[in-house]
């Protein structure tokens, strides 16, 4: 079954003068069953039968057509778009095929801006059009990596003053900054940094802008304070570095490490520079 807004793997069936015909299909007769790739996306020498990976989506005259190129998101997925223009049914937002996609005035959640990004969902309209929606919170997963003091980066996709600020952690998990929790400046498609304050038990991540609250320096730091003595007072690394190299040389993961180098640097008890950390 040919799928719209799915990558697929079809078979060469027919060769045409403008390009081939694909079908999951040996019946070359049925045209429900098949879809036009292009002649300049093939090669003249292709074989009948032969498989081709492609992308489903429809032309400017609404007809299913084929294409091995690579786009940002199929349906069901998330993806940052850029939108190109702003019309009187919605939006229109640029990707790497020549017909834009859709985003309708009901799909947003804020007002956009031409040039602007977005983090949005494909999706299928009822007349059968691939479009884009700005209320992503279905497509999101939960079962993210991450855990708790974990630092994190998102994108705003929706703000409602009663619950807070929701965000898409890597453009693909559920997070929300609560209500309770400072968010001055934040809009939708604004791009946070941001640590989780807790997991939840449906493994949605609750998410704080705010330092955790040092009462006193963590046994991380005390560890790194000692490692530097040992060395002279200097580290060859600093928390930008691979983190298999700061694993081998301190035992923490990097995040635990950027954490206890922040909380260190906050007390102006180091330097930090592009080859290193030094004791102050």
């Amino acid at each position: 079954m040919i799928e719209l807004g799915k990558r697929q793997r079809l078979k060469i069936v027919k060769r045409v003068g403008f390009g081939v015909y694909l079908s999951d299909t040996e019946d070359t007769k049925n045209m429900e069953q098949r879809v036009l790739l292009p002649g300049k996306e093939v090669s003249d020498d292709a074989p009948i039968g032969e498989e081709l990976d492609v992308f489903i989506y429809r032309d400017s005259s609404d007809r299913l057509i084929a294409t091995t190129r690579e786009t940002s998101l199929t349906v069901g997925q998330t993806a940052v778009l850029k939108v190109k223009e702003a019309g009187q049914i919605g939006a229109f937002l640029e990707w790497e095929l020549e017909k834009d996609l859709l985003l309708p005035f009901r799909e947003q959640t804020a007002p956009v801006k031409e040039q602007e990004e977005y983090l949005v969902a494909l999706y299928i309209d009822k007349s059968g059009r691939l479009c884009t929606t700005m209320k992503v919170y279905p497509y999101l997963s939960t079962d993210s990596p991450y855990g708790k003091d974990d630092m994190v980066e998102g994108v705003v996709y929706e703000m409602i003053e009663k619950f807070g600020v929701f965000v898409a952690v890597d453009n693909r998990y559920s997070g929300l900054i609560p209500a309770r929790e400072p968010a001055d400046g934040l809009k939708v498609g604004s791009r946070v940094q941001a640590r989780v304050a807790g997991v939840l038990e449906d493994g949605k991540l609750t998410l704080s802008l705010r330092d955790k609250a040092y009462i006193q320096m963590g046994k991380d730091a005390e560890r790194i304070l000692e490692m530097m003595d040992g060395l002279g007072g200097k580290l060859p690394f600093n928390d930008k570095a691979d983190p298999a190299l700061i694993r081998e040389k301190t035992g923490m993961s990097k995040n635990e490490f950027k954490r206890a180098v922040g909380n260190l640097y906050k007390q102006r008890m180091i330097t930090i520079g592009p080859d290193g950390i030094w004791r102050v």
